[in-house]
This record gives structure tokens, sequence and C-alpha cells, in this order.
């Protein structure tokens, strides 16, 4: 029996897109990721992240924690650390933030993110001055980010991966999704909010 790829086979390689600070007026072909929740490392929570243009690993999420939530490391290829996310140690508040690389000590995070009472929302934050919000359905499986800076503009993407078009409609598992990021949105950065969305879900 044929055994399904987690991630798509190569097709011609995307560069990476602008800042977050930048992601104003979008146009051109989305970037499409696969997320395995997965860690490389045996008895590890984590994820691992293929850009299917290309099938190259290109992030990892590598968690030992008790409590996996409250701090996470979203790392390069290479390992190296690209963003912390640390939720509030107040537990009755469900907020986030994230700092730009390993953090040794508290600084100015990049992001803050507060979930809304009651619904499947999330706000957010950058300190570029732009405003986000997440919305999701934990049983359909999808997350959608918009940007709501000045209008409501799709940006990035999350839904179950499917096998592909010779059996479409079936899912390749229930832990592996696709991620979509539009022109514009930093895929690090989308990724970080899929993180942080996965942490309140």
């Amino acid at each position: 029996m044929k055994r399904s790829r987690v991630h798509e086979e190569p097709k011609v390689a995307s560069d990476h897109a602008a800042p977050i600070s930048k992601a104003k007026a979008f146009s051109g072909s989305a970037n499409k990721l696969t997320i395995w929740q997965k860690s490389l490392l045996f008895n590890g929570r984590g994820y691992t992240v293929y850009d299917n243009s290309t099938g190259r690993l290109i992030f990892r999420v590598d968690n030992y924690a008790s409590d996996w939530r409250m701090e996470m490391f979203l790392m390069d290829s290479t390992g190296i650390v690209l963003f912390t996310i640390k939720r509030s140690p107040k537990i009755f508040l469900e907020r986030w933030e994230v700092f730009r690389g390993e953090i040794k000590e508290e600084g100015k995070p990049f992001i803050k993110a507060r979930k809304a009472f009651g619904i499947a929302s999330c706000k957010l934050s950058s300190n570029a001055g732009d405003e986000y919000e997440m919305r999701w359905s934990a049983g359909e499986g999808w997350s959608k980010i918009y940007q709501t800076t000045a209008g409501t503009l799709l940006v990035a993407e999350v839904n179950r991966k499917q096998m592909g078009k010779a059996t479409p409609g079936f899912l390749i598992g229930k832990d592996v999704y696709s991620l979509t990021v539009y022109p514009g949105m930093d895929q690090a950065t989308a990724m970080a909010l899929v993180m942080i969305n996965d942490a309140i879900r």
C-alpha cells in the first residue's frame, strides 16, 4: 500500500512574504505550508512545518514543558528561535505575548493577543500598529486570521489537510493541517499566531 506524504511534491520555490508591518495591499500568489502537529524529537509536543513548494522543513517547535501553553518557542529548520510565545501567568486572563528571538528577560512584546470572552475569536495588536483578529471552529478544524487595521482582510487560514486531487475530501490525519499565507503576511508570524490559536482551543 502506498504511503501518503505529509507534504506535497516540490513545485516552484516562492519568496518569503513581507514583514507584518507592511501587510497593507496584497497581490500575487499565496504560500502554502503543511503543519504536522508532532515534534521532530521523540516524546516532545510540538510542530513540524514544511513548505509545499519545495518540500523542505522551514519551522519546528519542540516543547517538553508540563504546561506547554505557558511558553512556546518557534524555531527555524536549524533550531534558531524566531519567536518566544508566553501566556500571562494569571491563568484567568487568556492573554499571550510574542517576543522576537529567545528572550532572556522580559522585554517589549512584538505582538499582544487576548481572547474574546464567550466566542471563538482573539484580538491581536503588533508594535508596528497593525491590528488582527483570529476566528476559528474547533469542530470543523479551521482557523482564519484577518488584518483589521483598515477594514477586514484575510491574511492567513488553516484547514485540515486533504490527500489531494486524486482523493478529494479524504483527510491525511487529524494532526496534519494546511496553512495558507497570503502575500504581505510574514510566514513565521502567521505560524506564531496559529500556535496561540491552538493554545486557546
